[in-house]
């Protein structure tokens, strides 16, 4: 119970960076309709304000996410090589059963599966003779399932996966969070907006007016809380006299 405990408090710590190896090749994603993983820090767009509003909506993220590194170190490639997909598959067959699934990516997240675990390109290790290559694990947040649901889920789910020779398959990071398709909610982050700005008007007076400045601005996201993320946009409120 204390180890569970720990990893929850982990998680409310947990704002580093994600880097992965993904299939294939680069492919140009639009971050706002993809499912995006949270962390501390906004999105990195060139000629934006880097001061988070304070007005924004908060929601519950749709999963945590837990990074893992799979890591092998027998001797012949090839034999370290087929353990590790081996290790690999055993986990994306187990996942259903523990209520989690496998994924890939840094900061735009996408299934790993049966059909494209094989895609994944291992990464030389620190040591002689050993690749790794990392991936995420997530648990789904909402209804009935909170944070400690999710981390003791990944928790178990990581303890039942068998690797295969000398494979090794472990948590690599603290947890973090995702949510999918930020900019369906522009229009509610518009309308806390909104709702914020008559608010301010109201309490300087029928002589003067609001204006708001850079609603043309994406969708961005940050961490709120243990399992929100806040999305908001990175606009300007100025009280201005009436004409």
């Amino acid at each position: 119970k204390r180890g569970l405990i720990m990893r929850v408090e982990k998680l409310l710590l947990g704002f580093a960076l994600i880097g992965l190896s993904q299939p294939g090749e680069a492919q140009a994603v639009d971050p706002g309709t993809s499912e995006i993983v949270v962390t501390g820090a906004r999105r990195e767009i060139d000629n934006y304000d880097d001061h988070v509003p304070a007005v924004g909506l908060r929601r519950v993220a749709d999963f945590a996410i837990q990074p893992v590194t799979l890591t092998g170190d027998t001797r012949d490639p090839a034999t370290r090589h087929d353990e590790m997909y081996q290790t690999i598959r055993r986990a994306i067959e187990l996942a259903g059963s523990h209520g989690v699934q496998l994924a890939y990516g840094d900061t735009i997240i996408e299934p790993l599966t049966l059909a494209n675990y094989r895609d994944l390109t291992f990464a030389k290790d620190n040591r002689p003779d050993s690749d790794k290559v990392s991936m995420l694990v997530k648990s789904p947040l909402g209804g009935n399932v909170d944070a400690r649901t999710a981390t003791a889920r990944i928790d178990a789910f990581l303890k039942a996966v068998k690797p295969v020779g000398r494979a090794l398959f472990e948590a690599d990071a603290d947890m973090t969070l995702s949510i999918i398709a930020p900019d369906q909610y522009r229009g509610d982050v518009g309308s806390v907006i909104a709702k914020d700005a008559a608010m301010m008007a109201a309490k300087f007076g029928t002589d003067y007016a609001v204006e708001v400045r850079g609603l043309n601005r994406p969708v961005e996201w940050s961490r709120a809380s243990l399992t929100e993320v806040l999305l908001y946009i990175p606009y300007e409120l100025v009280i201005v006299p009436k004409r």
